[in-house]
């Protein structure tokens, strides 16, 4: 298998390292590697991955705090976290921080590299698919900037995560979306969300973009959501 993405694989178990590092270079990635939180946040922002497989607990600087820095960088490649942490609350907690995966310690290589597989497919398919430039009520989402723009042409500030659910809403405007088609379509059919987990993102969507709730994204009862087509 041939690929020509680079692959960022950040994890300080020298074992669990070489393991995963040799079994993306066999499907064809180019794979860079790093062992602590310094070390991934140079890499980063200097080599520009495709995706980056950023364990948790990490020396230096944890793996929360390096997606953390990373977004407020505007590194918006997709992070895949690995972690023994499994909790809700720690799910959570990276998606918030703009993770868009999340797999629990011990995994198996076929299901990371899957994930892997379809996390940089999503996002292929959405960059083929998003119209450049949305407008609605004030607001303009640029694309190709992934930027979103109010009043007087001020930023307004998204994580990862509430950009590319509010450019799904803003792709399908008018159309009654499930929460199950929503999960699938932001953060994929296999990640540890649930229904509360998109309520919760299109609460904190809502607070920045509506001054009345309903205003754009409008709730349908029992089903999913809507954005209004005007």
């Amino acid at each position: 298998m041939k690929s020509e993405h680079q692959i960022l694989i950040v994890e300080d178990d020298p074992t669990l390292l070489r393991g995963v590092c040799d079994n993306f270079a066999s499907r064809g990635y180019f794979v860079r590697k790093a062992t602590d939180g310094e070390a991934a946040i140079e890499s980063a922002l200097h080599q520009c991955p495709d995706l980056i497989v950023l364990d948790v607990m990490l020396p230096k600087v944890n793996g929360y705090e390096v997606c953390r820095y990373l977004r407020q960088e505007n590194i918006n490649c997709p992070i895949i976290f690995l972690t023994a942490k499994g909790e809700e609350s720690d799910v959570l907690l990276g998606l918030g921080l703009g993770a868009d995966d999340y797999l629990p310690k011990p995994f198996s290589i076929r299901v990371l590299l899957a994930r892997v597989e379809a996390v940089l497919r999503r996002v292929g398919n959405r960059s083929d698919e998003s119209q450049e430039m949305h407008e609605f009520g004030s607001f303009r989402l640029d694309t190709r900037a992934r930027k979103l723009r109010g009043a007087d042409n001020q930023v307004v500030k998204l994580s990862p995560k509430e950009y590319e659910l509010l450019a799904f809403f803003l792709d399908h405007r008018g159309e009654a979306l499930s929460r199950e088609k929503i999960m699938d379509s932001v953060w994929g059919y296999d990640v540890t969300v649930t229904s509360r987990s998109v309520d919760r993102f299109v609460t904190t969507l809502r607070k920045l973009i509506e001054s009345e709730n309903g205003e754009f994204i409008e709730t349908i009862r029992q089903f999913g959501y809507r954005f209004r087509a005007r």
